[in-house]
């Protein structure tokens, strides 16, 4: 597939993902700015996070800090000028925390007080050293199911581990994120999410993100809240990238 036509391709994706977020805010009576689309671009080339961008997407998340480390880099000098924000989206050891503080503007995937306070560490010396400017915005991912190896916090845990969050000045506490549990009703899920979301905001009002939804239940989220919906296989197809 050429360059070209690749982008034919992503662009009628993206009009469709976008017709559908626009027909779900509809349908919740939200308004279409109210939920960003965030590119899940794991598995597939940083050319094909250029030719979104060029489309005008600037959110992309990824799930292995390996892989996009380099891709990370390769994009910047595909689109040096582009807008643009990386997110972190799976499960994080905490020995990668270093490596994600120096491309990651978010992390999604936080989900234990060790790993918080490495990635405060992390950001510290990242900031110290002039690695990047900024504290490291976070969210709590928050566990539905309680299944052991899919990650996530207990709800009864979240409380805390924001307080956590919320307490180091080099970690910003944004909201919360969740997978629907497989097989689970995920207006079941999202409503709980939901209902967790509301009741941190109490405590810190500034953790207004609801990270929640991908391509086959984008439309439940938005239902229920959801203020970011994650979107790969819609999006981008099937997996391109053999794994590194």
């Amino acid at each position: 597939m050429t360059p070209e036509e690749r982008r034919a391709e992503l662009a009628e994706s993206l009009a469709e993902v976008q017709d559908r977020l626009v027909k779900a805010c509809h349908a919740a009576d939200r308004s279409a700015d109210e939920v960003e689309l965030l590119a899940v671009t794991k598995t597939f080339p940083a050319s094909d996070v250029a030719l979104l961008s060029d489309l005008g997407l600037v959110a992309f998340a990824e799930n292995r800090e390996q892989e996009a480390r380099g891709k990370v880099a390769e994009f910047a000098e595909l689109r040096p000028q582009a807008v643009r924000r990386w997110h972190m989206v799976g499960q994080l050891q905490r020995n990668k925390a270093r490596a994600v503080t120096r491309w990651a503007d978010v992390v999604e995937s936080v989900d234990s007080e060790r790993l918080a306070e490495a990635l405060a560490r992390a950001t510290a010396n990242a900031r110290a050293a002039g690695d990047r400017e900024h504290p490291l915005d976070v969210l709590v991912q928050v566990s539905l199911d309680g299944t052991v190896g899919r990650g996530g916090c207990p709800p009864d845990d979240v409380p805390r581990l924001a307080d956590k969050i919320a307490g180091t000045s080099d970690l910003r506490l944004r909201g919360v994120m969740a997978v629907a549990p497989l097989g689970g009703d995920p207006d079941v899920a999202f409503a709980t999410l939901r209902a967790i979301s509301e009741r941190l905001r109490v405590d810190h009002p500034e953790a207004v993100d609801v990270s929640a939804g991908m391509s086959a239940d984008l439309e439940s989220a938005v239902a229920h809240g959801s203020t970011r919906v994650r979107v790969g296989t819609a999006l981008l197809g099937g997996r391109r990238l053999t794994s590194p």
